[in-house]
């Protein structure tokens, strides 16, 4: 079966429509599709879905799931932030939108406060102005408040996959920030593995960061990969497609090994 469980459309960063997204899915041989608006409920932000726009966005992807239905499985998700003392990925917050699924993921690290919060994947010159501004620079107290909140988020809140687990890794490649080879780093992704496979959530290998030119791997890193692989936890390859050229980025490759 071929499917993409992590889609985001123009009613949040993404280029396409949600029906140009179907069509071209269905023009890939996908057998369903879910779409995951960008989400921080009920607060906003740049690329996110709008407040106005969840009744929207439900009702056009569940119009387009009847359309379509006779030729791919359309599915019904969000992917909801966690950023501490503001918005958490749980079902409760967004049991009035009935979701099918729900994907958590940290695309800001905070500094103590929501206010001070660093923008993982925006942009390497946005990333380094927020590591300098928030955490005097200290790229392992950044990275090491990634990972701590991306366990908490893990083990307190109530959804299905965990979205890009070793996010901060996208830029590295351009900054050379930090050394994944690090014994810290090593023993943070170790801690990681053992709180996701304790969680029974799904892990996503995300693969958006090739389709935009940022890394040659997915997410998490293979290492990572083998600790979750090594501890029974299940594994889905999700595109994270911004695009219709993006939607089968990298499902032509074995990732689980």
């Amino acid at each position: 079966m071929k499917a993409n469980y992590h889609t985001h459309t123009s009613f949040c960063d993404g280029k396409n429509t949600p029906e140009e997204m179907v069509v071209a899915a269905i023009e890939k041989g996908f057998d369903t599709l879910g779409f995951t608006a960008h989400a921080m409920y009920p607060f906003e932000g740049e690329g996110y879905l709008p407040t106005a726009r969840y009744d929207e966005y439900v009702q056009t992807i569940r119009s387009l799931a009847r359309t379509y239905g006779d030729r791919i499985k359309i599915l019904l998700g969000f992917e909801a932030d966690y950023i501490p003392g503001c918005t958490t990925p749980d079902r409760a917050r967004y049991a009035p939108f009935n979701p099918d699924y729900l994907i958590g993921s940290i695309h800001f690290v905070c500094a103590g406060s929501p206010e001070k919060r660093v923008a993982v994947d925006y942009s390497p010159e946005r990333l380094t102005a927020g590591i300098r501004e928030f955490f005097g620079g200290d790229a392992k107290a950044f990275l090491q408040t990634y990972f701590a909140a991306l366990r908490e988020m893990v083990s307190r809140y109530d959804f299905d996959i965990v979205g890009h687990a070793d996010l901060p890794r996208k830029f590295n490649g351009k900054l050379h920030y930090f050394d994944e080879e690090a014994p810290w780093y090593r023993d943070e992704i170790l801690r990681t593995a053992d709180v996701l496979a304790a969680s029974g959530k799904n892990v996503e290998i995300n693969t958006g960061a090739i389709s935009r030119g940022w890394m040659d791997t997915p997410y998490p890193s293979g290492e990572f990969r083998r600790l979750l692989l090594a501890r029974g936890v299940q594994m889905v390859v999700n595109s994270d497609a911004h695009f219709v050229d993006g939607l089968d980025c990298g499902f032509d490759r074995r990732w689980e090994e």
